[in-house]
Protein backbone atom coordinates (compact mmCIF):
# COMPACT_ATOMS: atom_id res chain seq x y z
CA UNK A 1 0.00 0.00 0.00
CA UNK A 2 1.46 3.36 -0.98
CA UNK A 3 1.04 6.20 1.53
CA UNK A 4 -0.13 9.46 0.00
CA UNK A 5 -0.92 11.35 3.20
CA UNK A 6 0.61 14.50 4.70
CA UNK A 7 4.35 14.94 4.95
CA UNK A 8 5.60 15.29 8.50
CA UNK A 9 8.86 16.87 9.48
CA UNK A 10 11.52 15.85 11.97
CA UNK A 11 11.03 16.53 15.65
CA UNK A 12 13.19 19.65 15.94
CA UNK A 13 16.96 19.30 15.89
CA UNK A 14 17.34 17.55 19.20
CA UNK A 15 19.71 14.72 19.88
CA UNK A 16 18.16 11.53 21.18
CA UNK A 17 21.24 10.78 23.28
CA UNK A 18 22.78 13.05 25.93
CA UNK A 19 25.93 14.90 24.88
CA UNK A 20 28.94 13.94 26.95
CA UNK A 21 31.01 16.80 28.23
CA UNK A 22 32.24 18.67 31.25
CA UNK A 23 30.24 21.20 33.19
CA UNK A 24 32.05 24.53 32.90
CA UNK A 25 32.70 26.52 36.04
CA UNK A 26 31.24 30.00 36.32
CA UNK A 27 33.72 32.84 36.13
CA UNK A 28 34.31 34.60 39.44
CA UNK A 29 36.02 34.15 42.77
CA UNK A 30 36.71 30.65 43.98
CA UNK A 31 33.96 29.15 46.05
CA UNK A 32 33.96 26.47 48.66
CA UNK A 33 33.06 23.05 47.36
CA UNK A 34 29.44 22.23 48.36
CA UNK A 35 28.64 19.26 50.50
CA UNK A 36 27.69 16.09 48.61
CA UNK A 37 24.14 16.31 49.95
CA UNK A 38 23.60 19.91 48.81
CA UNK A 39 21.82 18.62 45.66
CA UNK A 40 23.29 21.42 43.53
CA UNK A 41 23.86 19.07 40.63
CA UNK A 42 20.60 17.73 39.25
CA UNK A 43 20.19 15.08 36.54
CA UNK A 44 19.40 16.41 33.08
CA UNK A 45 15.96 15.31 31.92
CA UNK A 46 15.77 13.55 28.59
CA UNK A 47 13.75 15.19 25.84
CA UNK A 48 10.27 13.68 25.66
CA UNK A 49 10.48 12.74 22.03
CA UNK A 50 7.61 10.21 22.10
CA UNK A 51 5.24 12.71 23.71
CA UNK A 52 6.05 15.36 21.11
CA UNK A 53 5.49 12.90 18.27
CA UNK A 54 2.21 11.80 19.84
CA UNK A 55 1.11 15.42 20.14
CA UNK A 56 1.82 16.10 16.45
CA UNK A 57 -0.07 13.00 15.34
CA UNK A 58 -2.93 13.90 17.70
CA UNK A 59 -3.30 17.30 16.00
CA UNK A 60 -3.37 15.63 12.57
CA UNK A 61 -6.11 13.28 13.80
CA UNK A 62 -8.23 16.00 15.40
CA UNK A 63 -8.11 18.32 12.39
CA UNK A 64 -9.07 15.47 10.03
CA UNK A 65 -5.75 15.27 8.17
CA UNK A 66 -5.49 11.64 9.28
CA UNK A 67 -9.03 10.27 8.79
CA UNK A 68 -10.38 7.14 10.54
CA UNK A 69 -10.72 5.18 7.27
CA UNK A 70 -7.04 5.38 6.33
CA UNK A 71 -4.14 3.63 8.11
CA UNK A 72 -1.19 5.56 9.45
CA UNK A 73 2.09 5.35 7.53
CA UNK A 74 4.36 2.46 8.48
CA UNK A 75 6.62 2.88 11.52
CA UNK A 76 9.70 2.94 9.28
CA UNK A 77 8.29 5.79 7.18
CA UNK A 78 7.15 7.76 10.23
CA UNK A 79 10.58 7.34 11.86
CA UNK A 80 12.25 8.68 8.72
CA UNK A 81 9.84 11.62 8.40
CA UNK A 82 10.14 12.63 12.06
CA UNK A 83 13.87 11.94 12.17
CA UNK A 84 13.64 9.65 15.19
CA UNK A 85 14.02 5.97 16.01
CA UNK A 86 11.28 3.41 15.36
CA UNK A 87 11.18 2.80 19.13
CA UNK A 88 10.15 6.42 19.70
CA UNK A 89 7.42 6.02 17.07
CA UNK A 90 6.12 2.86 18.79
CA UNK A 91 6.06 4.66 22.15
CA UNK A 92 4.12 7.56 20.63
CA UNK A 93 1.57 5.25 19.03
CA UNK A 94 1.10 3.39 22.31
CA UNK A 95 0.38 6.70 24.05
CA UNK A 96 -2.27 7.58 21.48
CA UNK A 97 -3.79 4.11 21.68
CA UNK A 98 -3.99 4.37 25.47
CA UNK A 99 -6.06 7.56 25.32
CA UNK A 100 -8.32 6.09 22.64
CA UNK A 101 -7.19 8.01 19.55
CA UNK A 102 -5.71 4.99 17.72
CA UNK A 103 -6.64 1.36 17.23
CA UNK A 104 -4.67 -1.53 15.76
CA UNK A 105 -6.49 -3.74 13.27
CA UNK A 106 -4.88 -7.12 12.78
CA UNK A 107 -3.39 -7.44 9.31
CA UNK A 108 -4.47 -3.92 8.31
CA UNK A 109 -2.41 -1.48 10.32
CA UNK A 110 -2.97 1.30 12.84
CA UNK A 111 -6.00 3.55 12.28
CA UNK A 112 -7.26 6.76 13.92
CA UNK A 113 -10.45 6.07 15.84
CA UNK A 114 -13.74 7.80 15.12
CA UNK A 115 -14.11 10.56 17.71
CA UNK A 116 -17.29 10.58 19.78
CA UNK A 117 -18.59 12.05 23.03
CA UNK A 118 -17.83 8.95 25.11
CA UNK A 119 -14.12 9.09 24.29
CA UNK A 120 -14.09 12.79 25.08
CA UNK A 121 -15.48 12.29 28.58
CA UNK A 122 -13.92 8.89 29.38
CA UNK A 123 -10.68 10.33 30.88
CA UNK A 124 -12.72 12.39 33.35
CA UNK A 125 -14.77 9.35 34.33
CA UNK A 126 -11.62 7.26 34.84
CA UNK A 127 -9.95 9.81 37.10
CA UNK A 128 -12.99 10.36 39.31
CA UNK A 129 -13.91 6.68 39.44
CA UNK A 130 -10.57 5.82 41.04
CA UNK A 131 -10.59 8.81 43.40
CA UNK A 132 -13.90 8.55 45.19
CA UNK A 133 -12.30 10.19 48.22
CA UNK A 134 -12.35 13.53 46.42
CA UNK A 135 -15.78 14.40 47.77
CA UNK A 136 -15.11 18.09 48.40
CA UNK A 137 -13.58 18.51 44.97
CA UNK A 138 -16.55 16.75 43.41
CA UNK A 139 -18.89 19.17 45.17
CA UNK A 140 -16.85 22.04 43.74
CA UNK A 141 -17.31 20.52 40.30
CA UNK A 142 -21.06 20.39 40.89
CA UNK A 143 -21.12 24.04 42.00
CA UNK A 144 -19.33 25.07 38.82
CA UNK A 145 -21.17 22.76 36.45
CA UNK A 146 -24.77 22.22 37.51
CA UNK A 147 -25.84 25.87 37.96
CA UNK A 148 -24.50 26.51 34.45
CA UNK A 149 -26.50 23.52 33.20
CA UNK A 150 -29.66 24.88 34.84
CA UNK A 151 -29.00 28.31 33.33
CA UNK A 152 -28.75 26.93 29.79
CA UNK A 153 -31.67 24.54 30.33
CA UNK A 154 -33.91 27.51 31.19
CA UNK A 155 -33.34 28.88 27.68
CA UNK A 156 -33.87 25.56 25.86
CA UNK A 157 -36.31 23.55 27.97
CA UNK A 158 -39.36 22.16 26.20
CA UNK A 159 -42.82 21.36 27.51
CA UNK A 160 -41.92 17.69 27.25
CA UNK A 161 -38.89 18.25 29.50
CA UNK A 162 -41.01 20.11 32.03
CA UNK A 163 -43.59 17.33 32.01
CA UNK A 164 -40.88 14.73 32.66
CA UNK A 165 -39.43 16.80 35.51
CA UNK A 166 -42.87 17.21 37.06
CA UNK A 167 -43.49 13.44 36.88
CA UNK A 168 -40.19 12.88 38.68
CA UNK A 169 -41.17 15.37 41.40
CA UNK A 170 -44.58 13.73 41.82
CA UNK A 171 -42.95 10.32 42.22
CA UNK A 172 -40.51 11.74 44.76
CA UNK A 173 -43.42 13.14 46.76
CA UNK A 174 -45.25 9.80 46.75
CA UNK A 175 -42.14 7.92 47.86
CA UNK A 176 -41.46 10.50 50.57
CA UNK A 177 -44.94 9.97 52.03
CA UNK A 178 -44.48 6.19 51.87
CA UNK A 179 -41.05 6.41 53.50
CA UNK A 180 -39.38 4.84 50.45
CA UNK A 181 -36.04 5.76 48.91
CA UNK A 182 -36.09 8.19 45.96
CA UNK A 183 -32.47 7.86 44.84
CA UNK A 184 -33.56 6.80 41.35
CA UNK A 185 -35.72 9.91 40.97
CA UNK A 186 -33.01 12.15 42.42
CA UNK A 187 -30.61 10.90 39.77
CA UNK A 188 -33.21 11.06 37.00
CA UNK A 189 -33.98 14.71 37.79
CA UNK A 190 -30.43 15.82 37.06
CA UNK A 191 -30.27 13.64 33.95
CA UNK A 192 -33.43 15.24 32.48
CA UNK A 193 -32.12 18.68 33.36
CA UNK A 194 -28.94 17.94 31.40
CA UNK A 195 -31.05 16.65 28.50
CA UNK A 196 -32.87 19.98 28.40
CA UNK A 197 -29.61 21.70 27.37
CA UNK A 198 -29.65 19.72 24.08
CA UNK A 199 -25.90 19.22 24.48
CA UNK A 200 -24.61 15.65 24.27
CA UNK A 201 -21.36 16.43 26.07
CA UNK A 202 -23.26 17.96 29.00
CA UNK A 203 -25.51 14.88 29.12
CA UNK A 204 -22.52 12.53 29.20
CA UNK A 205 -20.73 14.53 31.91
CA UNK A 206 -23.90 14.59 34.00
CA UNK A 207 -24.20 10.82 33.57
CA UNK A 208 -20.66 10.45 34.88
CA UNK A 209 -21.37 12.71 37.86
CA UNK A 210 -24.55 10.81 38.65
CA UNK A 211 -22.62 7.53 38.70
CA UNK A 212 -20.11 9.01 41.13
CA UNK A 213 -22.78 10.53 43.38
CA UNK A 214 -24.67 7.31 44.16
CA UNK A 215 -22.87 6.69 47.46
CA UNK A 216 -23.18 10.27 48.73
CA UNK A 217 -26.89 10.29 47.82
CA UNK A 218 -27.40 7.07 49.75
CA UNK A 219 -25.81 8.68 52.83
CA UNK A 220 -27.58 12.03 52.71
CA UNK A 221 -31.03 10.77 51.72
CA UNK A 222 -31.09 8.67 54.92
CA UNK A 223 -30.77 11.82 57.03
CA UNK A 224 -33.85 13.24 58.65
CA UNK A 225 -35.35 15.99 56.52
CA UNK A 226 -32.98 15.45 53.59
CA UNK A 227 -35.55 13.98 51.13
CA UNK A 228 -37.92 16.90 51.77
CA UNK A 229 -35.14 19.45 51.25
CA UNK A 230 -34.07 17.65 48.09
CA UNK A 231 -37.58 17.89 46.63
CA UNK A 232 -37.83 21.56 47.60
CA UNK A 233 -34.54 22.27 45.85
CA UNK A 234 -35.72 20.48 42.72
CA UNK A 235 -39.06 22.30 42.78
CA UNK A 236 -37.29 25.67 42.95
CA UNK A 237 -35.24 24.77 39.88
CA UNK A 238 -38.32 23.62 37.95
CA UNK A 239 -40.21 26.80 38.89
CA UNK A 240 -37.39 28.88 37.40
CA UNK A 241 -37.40 26.72 34.28
CA UNK A 242 -41.12 27.29 33.82
CA UNK A 243 -40.49 31.05 34.00
CA UNK A 244 -37.63 30.65 31.49
CA UNK A 245 -35.48 32.41 34.10
CA UNK A 246 -31.80 31.47 33.57
CA UNK A 247 -30.46 33.42 36.57
CA UNK A 248 -33.18 32.08 38.85
CA UNK A 249 -32.50 28.50 37.73
CA UNK A 250 -28.77 28.89 38.35
CA UNK A 251 -29.36 30.36 41.83
CA UNK A 252 -31.82 27.62 42.76
CA UNK A 253 -29.37 24.90 41.69
CA UNK A 254 -26.50 26.53 43.56
CA UNK A 255 -28.58 26.69 46.74
CA UNK A 256 -29.59 23.05 46.26
CA UNK A 257 -25.94 21.94 46.06
CA UNK A 258 -24.99 24.10 49.05
CA UNK A 259 -27.67 22.34 51.10
CA UNK A 260 -26.25 18.98 50.06
CA UNK A 261 -22.74 20.09 51.07
CA UNK A 262 -24.03 21.20 54.47
CA UNK A 263 -25.71 17.84 55.03
CA UNK A 264 -22.56 15.97 54.02
CA UNK A 265 -20.52 18.00 56.50
CA UNK A 266 -22.98 17.19 59.29
CA UNK A 267 -22.81 13.53 58.28
CA UNK A 268 -19.01 13.51 58.35
CA UNK A 269 -18.61 15.36 61.68
CA UNK A 270 -19.94 12.55 63.97
CA UNK A 271 -17.82 9.97 62.18
CA UNK A 272 -14.70 12.11 62.63
CA UNK A 273 -15.52 12.62 66.31
CA UNK A 274 -16.01 8.89 66.89
CA UNK A 275 -12.85 7.90 65.02
CA UNK A 276 -10.24 6.55 67.49
CA UNK A 277 -6.88 8.36 67.47
CA UNK A 278 -3.99 6.63 65.75
CA UNK A 279 -1.52 4.90 68.04
CA UNK A 280 1.56 6.99 68.57
CA UNK A 281 0.13 10.03 66.86
CA UNK A 282 0.87 13.48 68.23
CA UNK A 283 -1.93 15.99 68.88
CA UNK A 284 -2.18 18.67 66.22
CA UNK A 285 -0.38 21.93 66.90
CA UNK A 286 -2.65 24.76 67.98
CA UNK A 287 -0.15 27.43 67.09
CA UNK A 288 1.15 30.12 69.43
CA UNK A 289 2.73 29.44 72.82
CA UNK A 290 1.53 26.03 73.95
CA UNK A 291 2.68 26.63 77.52
CA UNK A 292 0.57 29.77 77.82
CA UNK A 293 -2.44 27.93 76.41
CA UNK A 294 -2.08 25.25 79.05
CA UNK A 295 -1.98 27.95 81.76
CA UNK A 296 -5.19 29.45 80.38
CA UNK A 297 -3.54 32.50 78.84
CA UNK A 298 -4.35 33.52 75.29
CA UNK A 299 -1.62 32.97 72.75
CA UNK A 300 -0.09 36.15 71.42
Amino acid sequence: MCYTGPVVGPVKNRSLTPVQGRVKRLAGPARARPAPDAALIQPIKKTRIAEEIADRIRVLILDGTLPPDRPLPAERLLAARFGVSRGSIRDALRLLETIGLLETRHGQGTFPRELDVNRLVAPLASILAYRRDLRDELLDVRRMFEPAVARVAATRVTEEDLADLQRILDTQRRKLKAGASAIVEDTAFHAVLARATRNRVVMRIMETLNDLLIESRKRTLRQKGRPERSIQGHEAVVAALRRRDPDGAARAMHMHIDQIAELLQHDAAPRRANRPPSLGSNPPSLGGNQGELRRGKPAS
